[in-house]
């Protein structure tokens, strides 16, 4: 996997984690809060390795 298609899905997972996280707050559901919050991380750790990949060339 390329860096920008890290990168890119790293977003999307950092979106998508937010949104959940949200909505479990909204709704007074701390498993989905929890589960947005944990992807949210996930996609943030992914894009950073995209953003290393693409130093490095990779």
């Amino acid at each position: 996997m390329s860096g920008t298609e890290d990168k890119t899905k790293g977003t999307f997972h950092e979106i998508k984690g937010k949104a959940k996280e949200e909505v479990g707050r909204l709704t007074n559901s701390p498993e989905l809060e929890i589960e947005g919050r944990d992807e949210k991380n996930a996609g943030k750790v992914r894009k950073k390795i995209g953003q290393i990949k693409k130093i490095f060339g990779k």
